[in-house]
């Protein structure tokens, strides 16, 4: 199932807009509450010296990808630090977490991806983690960022039931990945591709139920996103 960037829901304020893949906020619609465990998939640009002030979370684990710019976050478990391009942050809100997302800039907006997948369990202790992945390995193929805690490995460990790949390709590169589980979810970040013969370009997520392979072929320098959701 396509999901057109043009179609997503719609925030914008005078340091923020934000578009909304799934129901989130004051944009509600009952035919896109989420998919499987993914349950938002926020794009937002934030205008320089701004951001999410001190707010909590609760039971959800908060993954956030910085496409451009930089993210500074600081939470209630005394965890901090910036977000760059190529790192990953992980919140596990657990049963309870405060924290604030800023403009880590003072001249230049931060673009980046927030995504909530539901958790395996209730009223963990909240957690934060954050790690980088190097270009080469992301621009060669499908590079895992995070996985379930059991199996993550060099991954982030999630407390939910799920996988998060990235893949950087350059116009003209071709992949198929074998997807094991029943549901995934596919997003162009940037750039423009053909996944299995359907069209995405930069903001467009393509829901996939039920298909043993995803084949990608780039028609121009991308940063795609795809969520196995076990």
């Amino acid at each position: 199932m396509q999901r057109p960037a043009a179609a997503r829901g719609h925030t914008q304020t005078a340091w923020l807009d934000s578009r909304h893949t799934f129901s989130f906020g004051h944009y509600h619609d009952p035919a896109w509450m989420g998919w499987g465990a993914l349950r938002v998939l926020n794009e937002d640009h934030v205008m320089p010296d701004a951001g999410f002030g001190e707010h909590g979370h609760a039971n959800m684990e908060i993954l956030t990808w910085v496409l451009q710019g930089a993210l500074a976050h600081r939470d209630s478990t005394g965890a901090s630090g910036v977000i760059r391009p190529g790192e990953l942050q992980l919140m596990s809100a657990g049963h309870g977490i405060r924290h604030s997302e800023m403009n880590a800039a003072a001249r230049a907006p931060v673009h980046f991806l927030q995504i909530w997948l539901q958790p395996d369990r209730s009223n963990r202790a909240p957690s934060y983690a954050q790690q980088g992945y190097a270009p080469l390995p992301l621009a060669q193929g499908w590079t895992v960022l995070a996985a379930p805690a059991a199996e993550a490995g060099a991954a982030l460990p999630l407390h939910a039931a799920a996988r998060v790949w990235a893949w950087r390709p350059s116009a003209g590169a071709q992949a198929t990945h074998r997807l094991v589980a029943a549901q995934a979810w596919l997003q162009a970040a940037r750039g423009a591709v053909r996944a299995n013969g359907l069209a995405l370009a930069a903001g467009d997520g393509l829901g996939l139920r039920d298909e043993a392979m995803l084949e990608i072929s780039a028609e121009a320098d991308s940063e795609l996103l795809l969520f196995e959701l076990l």
